[in-house]
């Protein structure tokens, strides 16, 4: 009987929640068009499942009394959607499950053609939109926000504890967030300068104690946080995976992430909206297209004026649409007419800056408001994995894995 009575306080205050967001107008963004990043949803969760090649994933989203019974919540990145990692750009298939990660997002534009559905869950308070603008683990929105977090105090037993701290932000005005208990063990890194540490490293040089409680200070880190299960039937109380001492050790981390992101850019293309097709004669063409935001400047930078490249479809999951050997089998190539910066702040997701294309074969997939992948001559032609392209692309039920790409062994 108490059981059930709980059940329905719960409902009751989740359907209040419910009312509550359904009374505001619900944004979709248009497609091909960048959304304002105020008009999106943020929430944050555990990173539980990942499908890299199709750019969609599964939350634990954070719910305080029932988080680890709380069913994972499916997400899209929009094809514009930036992951963060480390405080650099990064793909899905760089970040490891059990990480908490920050989401912005938005209802799907297009929700007959999405990869993930939206559905209501009338027992968890489970966000419609789950198509994702940005998402970004927690020392990456610390460093976009200008937050540092801040040690207080350290208990440890055992090689294991509890670590009290507070997230603050540079600016004094701006609203203190609570302090959190933060379990730490033998597992969590530490990073400082060029050092790899472990938590008995800190404890041999008398940094904390072997057990016991110390005052720190306040010291200012940055940390990574993941979830595990937690004793003593506490539902929700973040792990902390990493922990970055100081500056340096921060930019190395930057350093090494953002390297791995250009090395994929580079063999797969940059993405990019359609925003004009200036039609020639037998099969010319100038394509103006708008390059995807969240990348190095240096890939923006190897697109130059007069140069040669080439430019294929794809679909909104930024897969190849066209070729049967890869993005390189039916692209389009040409000559790079003009780069142009836009003027003012571009919107998030895009970076502001155009390319006009001149190519003598256009194809079928290059549109107005279509994605397109294109890349300068400089980077590398090579072959990717058969789950990242489409081949001709034109069936829908093709954009994604079925049941017989595993094999029955007898």
């Amino acid at each position: 009987m108490r059981l059930c009575l709980s059940c329905f306080s719960l409902a009751l205050c989740l359907g209040a929640s419910l009312l509550a967001v359904a009374a505001e107008e619900p944004f979709r963004p248009e497609q091909g068009k960048f959304p304002p990043l105020d008009k999106s949803v943020a929430y944050r969760g555990e990173l539980v499942f990942v499908d890299h090649a199709t750019r969609r994933g599964s939350l634990r989203v954070e719910f305080k009394s029932e988080f680890f019974r709380s069913p994972p919540t499916p997400f899209a990145m929009l094809p514009y959607g930036m992951v963060r990692y480390h405080g650099a750009p990064a793909d899905l298939r760089d970040i490891p499950l059990g990480t908490i990660m920050n989401i912005r997002a938005f209802l799907p534009p297009d929700p007959k053609n999405s990869s993930v559905v939206t559905t209501p869950n009338h027992w968890y308070p489970l966000p419609l939109e789950n198509h994702a603008i940005l998402i970004e683990d927690e020392p990456s929105l610390c460093l976009r926000e200008g937050k540092t977090w801040k040690l207080k105090e350290i208990d440890l037993q055992n090689n294991q504890g509890v670590v009290l701290a507070t997230r603050a932000s540079q600016d004094a005005a701006a609203a203190k967030d609570p302090e959190e208990k933060l379990t730490i063990d033998s597992t969590t890194r530490f990073w400082r300068g060029r050092e790899s540490l472990s938590l008995a490293d800190l404890v041999a040089e008398g940094t904390w104690p072997a057990s016991g409680k110390k005052s720190l200070g306040g010291q200012s880190v940055l940390l990574g946080l993941i979830w595990k299960p937690c004793p003593d039937g506490i539902f929700v109380r973040y792990h902390i995976s990493d922990v970055w001492l100081d500056d340096k050790a921060t930019q190395r981390a930057i350093q090494s992430q953002t390297e791995v992101h250009m090395s994929l850019i580079r063999s797969r293309w940059m993405p990019a909206f359609v925003d004009k097709v200036e039609y020639g004669k037998f099969g010319r063409a100038t394509v103006t297209v708008t390059l995807f935001g969240g990348m190095d400047p240096s890939l923006y930078a190897d697109f130059k004026k007069d140069g040669t490249g080439a430019i294929n479809g794809a679909e909104n999951t930024l897969k190849h649409a066209g070729g049967s050997y890869g993005p390189a089998h039916m692209a389009s190539k040409g000559t790079i007419q003009e780069v142009i910066k836009t003027p003012g702040v571009a919107p998030m997701g895009s970076s502001g800056i155009q390319v006009r294309f001149e190519t003598d074969l256009i194809i079928e997939g290059i549109r107005p408001g279509r994605v397109v992948r294109i890349r300068p001559s400089g980077w590398p032609n090579v072959y990717i994995p058969r789950e990242e392209f489409l081949g001709e692309g034109s069936k829908i039920e093709d954009r994604f894995p079925r049941p017989d790409i595993f094999p029955i062994y007898r």
